[in-house]
């Protein structure tokens, strides 16, 4: 009678060379440019620099153009560079009756940017979740545009954006 702990030797021979071959059959790779593709399709996206701070910004978005931005902690973007840690502050403002979120990406912190090919910009505004026209997308670059402290409201296409991974949450 073979014993338990024989079986169990003769079972991993037999088997370890079939596993080896199904694993290196089912290796996933993961295709970053297609998930930053998907998570941008059908988005807006506008550079504003300002300098004032990004509550200030928020606020008076919040007041003069009847937006509901709130910080969303749980959006924010954490890069490591340099050995050191860098935390991107993201403001969020949800739409009523449509499937359209504002998020306003805070584009610097301590010396270091979210986005380093716009170092220029000081916020990020992403219109995410719903199609936004050019009627609205203009509507809205030159009401921001009226807001004290802002110097520049521009539209920036996804093909601008390098570090496009940066900004998905």
């Amino acid at each position: 009678m073979v014993s338990t702990k024989v079986k169990v030797q003769i079972f991993k021979k037999a088997i370890a060379p079939i596993l080896k071959t199904l694993f290196s059959i089912m290796k996933l790779k993961l295709d970053v440019d297609t998930l930053n593709d998907n998570f941008f399709e059908e988005t807006r996206i506008l550079g504003i620099i300002a300098p004032i701070k990004n509550y200030q910004l928020c606020w008076q978005m919040n007041n003069l153009l009847g937006f509901q931005f709130r910080l969303n902690a749980d959006l924010e973007v954490h890069l490591r560079k340099k050995n050191r840690n860098y935390y991107f502050s993201i403001f969020e403002s949800l739409e009523p009756n449509s499937c359209l979120i504002h998020y306003i990406y805070h584009n610097q912190f301590d010396g270091e940017y979210l986005l380093p090919e716009f170092k220029h910009m000081d916020f990020i505004w992403l219109m995410k979740g719903d199609i936004v026209d050019d009627e609205k997308c203009n509507w809205i670059k030159q009401a921001v545009k009226t807001i004290n402290g802002i110097q520049l409201v521009t539209e920036l296409t996804n093909e601008q954006v390098k570090n496009k991974g940066n900004m998905i949450f």
